[in-house]
C-alpha cells in the first residue's frame, strides 16, 4: 500500500512538472508568433519606403507619435506615402483578421510603427508590441513608456516592450 501511495506522489509531481512546461511552451508560442507577425510588418514598410524612395522623407513619424496601438489611423490618400502609412497604421492594429465580435485581432498587442530619419538617406523602421513575460527594456525608443502594466504589475519599466528594427538606405544616384 506505501509502494503505490510513494506512486502516486511521485506520478502527481510529474503531470504538475508537464503542466509548468506546457504553459511556458504557450506563452513562448505567443512570444513567437507576435514577433512573427512584427517581421512581416517591418518588412512591410521597409519595402513600402524603397519603393517610394523619392519621398522617403515623407514617411519619417518620429518616435513620439507611433503609428497603431490606440492611435487614430491617418485616412488621406492624396499621395503614395499617406495610402501607405494608413494602411500599415491598419495592419499594425491587426486589420489583417477579426474576431467573432468585428474586432481586429490579427497582428501583435499593442502593435506601433516608427520611422525615423537618421540623415544621409537612412531611416529606421521601428515596431513595437507588448510582449507576455518582462524582460529587460529595449534600447529603441518607438513605443517607449507605452507599455507598463498596472501599479503593481511585473511589466514596469518597459520590461514588457519588445521592438525589432531594421535600417532602410536610399542612395542617391545623382
Amino acid at each position: 500500500m506505501v509502494e503505490v501511495m510513494v506512486t502516486i506522489v511521485i506520478l502527481a509531481i510529474g503531470l504538475l512538472g508537464l503542466a509548468g512546461l506546457q504553459s511556458r511552451l504557450q506563452a513562448s508560442e505567443m512570444e513567437a508568433y507576435q514577433r512573427a507577425q512584427a517581421l512581416v510588418l517591418l518588412n512591410d514598410m521597409a519595402s513600402r519606403i524603397s519603393a517610394n524612395r523619392a519621398n522617403a522623407a515623407a514617411y519619417v513619424t518620429g518616435t513620439a507619435s507611433p503609428l497603431g496601438g490606440t492611435a487614430v489611423c491617418p485616412t488621406a490618400t492624396a499621395t503614395r506615402q499617406q495610402i501607405d502609412a494608413s494602411e500599415w497604421c491598419n495592419a499594425l492594429e491587426g486589420a489583417g483578421e477579426a474576431d467573432s465580435g468585428g474586432n481586429s485581432v490579427g497582428a501583435m498587442v499593442g502593435g506601433r510603427g516608427c520611422v525615423e530619419d537618421l540623415g544621409g538617406g537612412q531611416y529606421l523602421v521601428t515596431v513595437a508590441w507588448q510582449g507576455t513575460t518582462p524582460i529587460s527594456a529595449p534600447v529603441p525608443a518607438c513605443g517607449q513608456n507605452l507599455y507598463d502594466g498596472a501599479a503593481g504589475s511585473a511589466c514596469t519599466g518597459d520590461r514588457c516592450r519588445r521592438v525589432i528594427t531594421t535600417v532602410v538606405r536610399i542612395g542617391n544616384l545623382t
